[in-house]
């Protein structure tokens, strides 16, 4: 045979290995949505770009970020001053609506500062990020950008997202008083599926994020009291969960209209979240700032506006709650990569350390 001929035999070989293991993991995980393509943004930049060339203009930095987040993160310090002594029904309204919010509002910049967003270089965006981390009180900004890097690249990837619920989150959260409670524990859910699912060795970014929220933390309660501390945490976790804000966990994702993966929403909370809704529009163009994801929709409406997206976080919650058809389940996955492909993305400690 010869060697034209050997490519393709190798070539069958691996689809066939492909083919087996995607039947397989289908076959174990049925009630997922299960997508045989490639994750369709990569595809539709390109065609946007062909028919809108001007959308170039608004790929890079936002210089603003780095003002918002010294803002925002020196108004919550304030905030820990101005509630000292207050009762303890101020301090949880305060705690649900103040410092869930900004603290939610933080990890969207980290979220856009892991995207490189808002400062030229890679290093001082993860300064950043660790900065917008501070107020938060629980370290994350570092393991965020790692697994985020790969949801982009990887959407939806068996194993690989873990973005995506666990088989057991699908099984046991089915029921609306059962899917309240998954809203509730979101953030735990956020923060221990990927040890559970894609677990990464920490990197040296870990642990100084770790140090840094240490030294912040002890500041905290050393300057001001424990009390302060818990208003900086508390307000994290519920800001993360059965909150209004969190709504784009589900909004993003969820498959709620069958055949799309990924949804914009057009509301005015995108002002507190460096305009997350515009999902589509992001993973579309996740070189372009959120402050100009407004641009890409209007430059290019005929690939957003007629497409389901949403107008209410608090509506896409509800409907997630009520709605029998809707479960953790509702999320699509693919298999694009053999199982020794994810080792050895694994090995590599994955695409960002």
């Amino acid at each position: 045979m010869g060697k034209g001929g050997c490519a393709i035999a190798a070539k069958q070989e691996i689809v066939s290995v492909l083919d087996k293991e995607r039947e397989e993991k289908v076959q174990n995980q049925p009630k997922f949505y299960w997508a045989h393509d490639e994750e369709p943004h990569r595809r539709r930049k390109q065609e946007i770009l062909g028919k809108h060339p001007s959308l170039k203009q608004y790929m890079g930095i936002d210089t603003s970020t780095k003002f918002k987040v010294a803002f925002w993160v020196a108004f919550q310090l304030l905030s820990l001053h101005v509630l000292q002594g207050a009762p303890w029904y101020t301090w949880l309204f305060c705690c649900y609506t103040l410092s869930g919010s900004i603290n939610h509002m933080m990890t969207l910049a980290m979220h856009e500062l892991s995207h490189n967003l808002g400062a030229k270089g890679v290093t001082p965006n993860r300064f950043l990020a660790i900065l917008a981390n501070l107020p938060m009180g629980i370290p994350a900004a570092a393991s965020f950008k790692r697994y985020h890097m790969e949801h982009h690249k990887f959407q939806g990837e068996d194993v690989v997202d873990v973005d995506i619920p666990t088989e057991w989150e699908g099984w046991f959260f089915h029921s609306s008083p059962r899917k309240v409670l998954w809203c509730l524990l979101q953030p735990l859910f956020y923060s221990l599926r990927p040890l559970a699912v894609n677990p990464k060795e920490p990197t040296r970014w870990e642990f100084i994020n770790i140090a840094c929220i240490i030294v912040f933390d002890l500041s905290i309660v050393y300057v001001w009291g424990v009390r302060e501390l818990l208003y900086l945490v508390i307000g994290t976790l519920l800001g993360m969960g059965l909150h209004p804000v969190a709504g784009h966990f589900i909004a993003e994702h969820y498959v709620m209209h069958e055949g799309q993966e990924t949804f914009s929403y057009y509301g005015p909370l995108n002002w507190l979240t460096f305009n997350v809704g515009y999902h589509n529009e992001h993973h579309d163009f996740a070189n372009i700032s959120g402050r100009h994801l407004p641009d890409v929709r209007r430059i290019a409406p005929e690939y957003y506006d007629a497409i389901p997206h949403y107008h209410s976080w608090i509506k896409v919650i509800y409907d997630y709650i009520m709605d029998d058809g809707i479960s953790p389940y509702s999320r699509t996955k693919r298999v694009t990569m053999e199982n020794k492909e994810i080792d050895a993305l694994r090995a590599r400690g994955g695409l960002v350390k």
